[in-house]
């Protein structure tokens, strides 16, 4: 019997860029930035990492979360169709391959796919972080690891660790300003990625933030959170002077998009999480807008920016 034969690229991406427009508004605004093979190899990226957390969390497209009673047989699953599309075979499901095309047509290191699959086992296991140090190593899994891997889509070689730096910061910037939004959704989840030393520190018992006699410190905790994403948004901005200028067009867009979601979760105080918080497509548009302008002088604007010391740098293999 022969082989099947291999899926078309046009239909895998036609199948990614319905993901894409499906799961985030916001990423599908700024990957329409990229030149066009960038922009499909996003997509194709994007594909699988949609696929991997709807599979994990009972989801479809990131809505209707549903418990999942056997979430690390899922994983192992996830692991392994994952390591055949990274070996280039075909594995029959669109998102994988997706994966699979994109590794096929960049250097993509195989660690950086691995790392997040172990965020999503963090999860599977009732991981909750007990320390500032364990929130950013948790937000590295699930979303440092993505903007390293989005990094060399838009063709950052993969040796140029600095480069990388930047990319991930921009992940990490992204997924605090994501768990300041969420705080009331992860908790009717059963989830929570508040360390649990900042809750002693606001004398929270565990499980009970979302109490209203504790909104007070929740609000400051929550402006912590958007405290530090802004400060891995700026680094970040530091690395765009090394991207083409549509590739740092759409960073710099995707940047002020979600810094955004942070600044008005921060405004926003104790009603932070009585409705979601999200950016108006008006807003989504200015923010291009501005990022075009800041990409044209990324290099006089963020050249000089430095990664300060102090900052939590990813680990290194």
């Amino acid at each position: 019997m022969s082989d099947p034969p291999a899926p078309i690229r046009a239909a895998i991406v036609a199948t990614a860029r319905e993901s894409i427009a499906r799961g985030s508004k916001s990423f599908a605004a700024a990957s329409r930035l990229f030149d066009r093979d960038t922009r499909e190899r996003a997509w194709l990226l994007y594909a699988w990492c949609r696929r991997c957390d709807d599979i994990v969390d009972g989801q479809d497209h990131g809505h209707a979360m549903t418990p999942v009673t056997d979430a690390p047989a899922r994983i192992d699953e996830i692991a392994a169709m994952t390591d055949t599309a990274l070996r280039g075979d075909i594995v029959g499901d669109p998102a994988f391959d997706a994966l699979r095309i994109v590794a096929a047509e960049t250097r993509l290191p195989h660690r950086f796919a691995h790392d997040l699959i172990e965020g999503f086992r963090l999860d599977a296991d009732d991981w909750r972080p007990r320390s500032e140090a364990d929130l950013y190593r948790y937000c590295y899994h699930v979303a440092g690891a993505v903007g390293c891997m989005m990094a060399v889509v838009m063709g950052v070689d993969p040796a140029d660790e600095v480069t990388l730096d930047r990319a991930c910061d921009l992940g990490m910037a992204f997924q605090l300003a994501n768990i300041a939004r969420d705080i009331e959704e992860d908790d009717r989840a059963g989830r929570c990625y508040l360390p649990v030393d900042w809750l002693v520190e606001m004398d929270m018992p565990p499980g009970q933030h979302m109490k209203p006699p504790f909104r007070t410190g929740l609000v400051t905790l929550a402006r912590r959170l958007t405290d530090r994403a802004a400060e891995f948004e700026a680094s970040a901005r530091g690395g765009t002077p090394k991207l083409s200028f549509r590739a740092a067009w759409a960073v710099l867009s995707a940047a002020s998009i979600y810094g955004a979601i942070g600044r008005s979760v921060a405004a926003r105080g104790a009603q932070a999480w009585d409705h979601r918080v999200t950016t108006s497509p008006l807003q989504k548009v200015g923010f291009i807008a501005a990022g075009a302008r800041d990409a044209r002088r990324r290099s006089s604007r963020y050249g000089s920016v430095t990664r300060p010391a102090s900052l939590w740098t990813r680990p290194k293999q």
